[in-house]
């Protein structure tokens, strides 16, 4: 595992940036961190960096948002709200797996058990100086 300092926004945008550059169909990145660690800020820039035009939002009462305007379908999951992987199911996220396009799971501790094997994880933190955050990641 590596870790990466985080210091600012402009910091979380070329992590983001070069993440998605890494990133190919199938991939699942899993992001986990307590509330306000910028879970939702990098999901932005990731899909920045794979071309998706449409504004990115945290899809918290829909559980999944799909935007489709870049070189790879992304398909946003916020799981904070489930109760059980299962219900993860219910939804259909193993086809959302297997559609070709990036799945990027906001609190994907909560359904770590169904996880692909390869997931790509970053754990996220809080640095010692305000707004830096430390990631922990598995790539």
């Amino acid at each position: 595992m590596r870790n990466v300092t985080i210091r600012n926004e402009q910091d979380t945008r070329e992590f983001g940036l070069d993440l998605a550059r890494r990133l190919a169909p199938g991939d699942v990145v899993a992001l986990i961190g307590d509330l306000g660690t910028g879970k939702t800020t990098l999901t932005r820039y990731i899909a920045e960096g794979l071309g998706v035009s449409e504004p990115v939002t945290s899809p918290t009462f829909t559980i999944v948002s799909e935007y489709r305007s870049g070189r790879l379908p992304v398909f946003h999951f916020d799981v904070y709200r489930l109760e059980s992987s299962e219900e993860l199911f219910e939804i259909g996220a193993e086809e959302y797996f297997h559609a070709g396009g990036v799945c990027i799971i906001e609190w994907a501790d909560r359904i770590a058990d169904i996880l692909p094997d390869e997931t790509i994880c970053v754990f996220m933190e809080y640095g010692e100086q305000e707004g830096e955050r430390i990631y922990q990641c598995t790539f």
